[in-house]
């Protein structure tokens, strides 16, 4: 039986598309056979609906996935306020448990083939006085995706963040080019500089290019993912005696 894959979904900045291609990808590995499920450890933001508490994004991710996590395990922080996550956890008297997000993470690779793990905002978020989001992507010890929102700045926001995915020895399996801006100048020329530059220092490809969509749908967004690429990626990821891990 093959080990469950799992994989970390963080972008250059806040909205642009982590959740479109996680969705995305969620519904690619469906269509190679999988069982795909989704995480989203920490959400700011909720609004209620019939006596239950939800994030847009989250249901987002639900409703790409073919396995249904129990609520608690699919976002074990659930925060109402929509601001940073130290900040909306410190108004409502919580801690943000690294320890327990990795718990439940465990708990998700036991349920499905491959888990998607969808970050808050940037690489670098903190969530109490002494984690944040690299934290815990190296406590998961699990490849990272990497979102990046093609706009004005896109080049340099890429670069700092595949450094700083590196500097705490994860292996970036690969990057997505998302379109947020639709008349940006020189958006190809953009897109082809970052991805002669991630594949020659980090051997990153480029996994696709989502065009602008209005609205997004994660159907058509896993067109234009090469997501048999990342699985082939994430499988040589995975820990094996006979070898050295794959990592940077």
């Amino acid at each position: 039986m093959n080990a469950p894959l799992s994989l970390f979904v963080t972008g250059t900045d806040t909205e642009i598309g982590k959740t479109l291609v996680s969705a995305a990808l969620l519904r690619g590995f469906a269509g190679e056979g999988l069982r795909a499920a989704a995480m989203k450890p920490i959400a700011a933001g909720a609004f209620e609906a019939n006596g239950v508490w939800h994030n847009e994004d989250a249901d987002q991710l639900d409703a790409a996935a073919n396995v249904q996590l129990p609520p608690a395990i699919r976002t074990p922080f659930l925060l109402k306020e929509p601001a940073a996550p130290h900040i909306a956890a410190a108004l409502e008297g919580v801690t943000l448990d690294v320890a327990r997000i990795v718990e439940c993470h465990a708990q998700a690779r036991q349920m499905a083939d491959v888990v998607v793990v969808e970050g808050v905002g940037g690489f670098c978020v903190p969530l109490n006085d002494t984690n944040d989001t690299a934290d815990l992507v190296q406590q998961l010890a699990v490849p990272v995706v990497l979102v990046v929102g093609v706009r004005l700045g896109c080049i340099s926001h890429a670069l700092l963040t595949a450094e700083a995915i590196a500097a705490r020895g994860l292996r970036l399996a690969g990057w997505v080019a998302n379109r947020v801006d639709p008349a940006m100048r020189f958006a190809d020329d953009n897109i082809a500089t970052i991805e002669s530059r991630l594949k020659r220092l980090y051997r990153a490809p480029l996994l696709g290019t989502v065009p602008y969509l209005n609205p997004p749908s994660a159907d058509v967004a896993a067109t234009h993912l090469d997501v048999a690429r990342l699985l082939q990626t994430l499988r040589d990821s995975v820990p094996n005696p006979t070898r050295s891990p794959s990592f940077i």
